[in-house]
């Protein structure tokens, strides 16, 4: 792993498995358009803080009290917000997406300026801290979530990639919800300085992260964080056979980042593979059957109950004849037709005699694509 202070030359691909060290925006407009598969931003959220939080045994809080988290108005975070995120939406690749996480101090504004810049929201997250910090003045309610937006760049954007096999084997066989019960980071996963003191206030749980990769990259995708901090992003990224770019300014930060992800062990080979489902599988058009031979035209495809019969004619249409009406369609149409339905699935209402028994007619189109598979 590198680490590249100097300018960026335009090219078709973006750097990868880097650190760019200095501002975010500015290390962003020297970024290729359409080079990265996913942005996930952990930005500032402008908290606001003023004065020292103390516990009951008045003991001071470590809270976040970094330059970094200040800004002189809303009005100057919102700039600074429609500043990084119309980058990222310039870097982002058609079938990208974008994470970005915060809390009630700053997700509705991240959110309303990404939909001022033509992102389309796909989900927002919530991540449920099994154990947050309490409310220690006693004034409000623990805190005890923090808010995930998940975006594609534009609304007609619609091959992002998310991995919904995986994640429902990863879930037990459960379809993921977008509520995420997981710990903030502690224990030997928090970087601490050679005096015991946190390296960053708000260093992120690698299972979060893992948790977002998984569901919304592929192996070996760019993955782009723009406030870089320790490297947790990049640490993962490894981890699942991802690349990684990351922007930070913060020189203590850094090396940290390079130390961690230095000493990360990745994956390799078969075991980085997901499951897919059907909506992964290549398309096949009905009409790829009749050119391969697998159904002739002439063909008469019928359901299992054998209550309608269609001809396949040389362009793939159907004809049926049922209860006194012509249809003529594609399978999935004329299937709808004779049911009196809006909507129908061809592949599996239409069958077919093979070897002696009857069978839908999905049975071939999985032979084409074994073929196409090698």
């Amino acid at each position: 792993m590198g680490v590249r202070t100097g300018p960026v030359e335009t090219r078709a691909a973006s750097p990868r498995d880097v650190i760019l060290v200095g501002d975010c925006v500015e290390e962003l407009e020297k970024l290729p358009s359409g080079s990265v598969d996913l942005v996930f931003a952990d930005p500032p959220y402008n908290l606001q803080l003023s004065g020292d939080l103390r516990r009951p045994n008045q003991t001071r809080v470590d809270g976040v009290d970094e330059d970094w988290d200040r800004f002189a108005d809303f009005a100057s975070y919102d700039a600074f917000t429609r500043a990084w995120l119309g980058e990222c939406r310039r870097v982002l690749k058609p079938n990208g997406a974008l994470w970005v996480i915060g809390s009630y101090h700053n997700i509705f504004r991240v959110g309303a300026t990404l939909q001022d810049l033509g992102f389309w929201i796909l989900n927002d997250v919530v991540w449920r801290k099994t154990n947050p910090m309490p409310n220690f003045r006693g004034r409000r309610f623990a805190n005890a979530h923090e808010t995930l937006i998940w975006a594609a760049p534009a609304a007609a954007a619609k091959a992002y990639t998310f991995n919904y096999d995986a994640l429902k084997v990863f879930n037990d066989d459960l379809q993921m919800r977008s509520d995420w019960t997981l710990p903030i980071c502690t224990g030997e996963e928090r970087l601490k300085d050679g005096g015991g003191v946190k390296v960053h206030p708000t260093q992120k749980p690698e299972a979060l992260l893992y948790r977002v990769l998984l569901a919304s990259t592929k192996l070996g995708d760019v993955v782009l964080d723009p406030f870089f901090g320790t490297g947790t992003t990049g640490a993962v990224a490894k981890k699942l056979g991802r690349h990684f770019l990351g922007i930070e300014r913060d020189p203590t930060y850094v090396a940290a980042a390079r130390r961690r992800i230095d000493a990360t062990q990745p994956a390799t080979g078969a075991v980085l593979k997901v499951i897919e489902g059907k909506r992964a599988e290549p398309r096949i058009p009905f009409g790829s059957l009749v050119e391969a031979g697998l159904i002739s035209a002439g063909t008469v495809l019928t359901d299992l109950r054998r209550r309608f019969a269609a001809t396949v004619r040389a362009d793939a249409s159907l004809f049926c004849e049922a209860n006194g009406t012509q249809h003529v369609g594609s399978i999935h149409r004329v299937g709808a037709a004779v049911q009196g339905l809006e909507a129908c699935n061809g592949w599996t209402f239409w069958h077919a005699e093979m070897a002696g028994a009857l069978k839908p007619i999905d049975v071939l189109r999985s032979e084409i694509r074994r073929t196409i598979a090698g």
